[in-house]
């Protein structure tokens, strides 16, 4: 017949027991996948669009000239911002730019020209 164990028996064995499966814990493999995205559709550039525009102020005239080298038509329209707080800015009617083609936009100021650009936009 055997004994019962006494506490620092069973606390010993306790701490066996532990140490045995922390060190079959350890050896066992661990396998770690890296979480990958689907694969993803390239995404095509962007077709070039878009007429080089230069603009030029002279006094209180304000004049741009557009040039379209590409395949689609570009509108493209003349704002300009008047320098005086009462002369009133205006924006200019809209003028398609085909491929190949310059054209010419002009505004102008009672006073003076404070600040002119050329806005675009895709004609479908």
């Amino acid at each position: 017949m055997s004994r019962p164990l006494r506490v620092t028996e069973r606390r010993a064995l306790a701490l066996l027991l532990l140490l045995l499966v922390t060190a079959a814990g350890l050896a066992a493999p661990s396998v770690v996948r890296a979480a990958t995205a689907p694969e993803a559709a390239p995404v095509p550039a962007p077709e070039p669009f878009g007429a080089a525009c230069r603009t030029s102020v002279q006094g209180s005239h304000a004049v741009a000239y557009c040039h379209n080298p590409y395949p689609d038509v570009d509108r493209v329209r003349l704002h300009t911002d008047c320098a005086m707080w009462w002369d009133l800015d205006a924006d200019a009617a809209p003028v398609d730019v085909f491929p190949g083609q310059t054209v010419r936009l002009i505004d102008r100021c009672w006073k003076g020209v404070g600040a002119v650009w050329v806005t675009h936009q895709k004609v479908s």
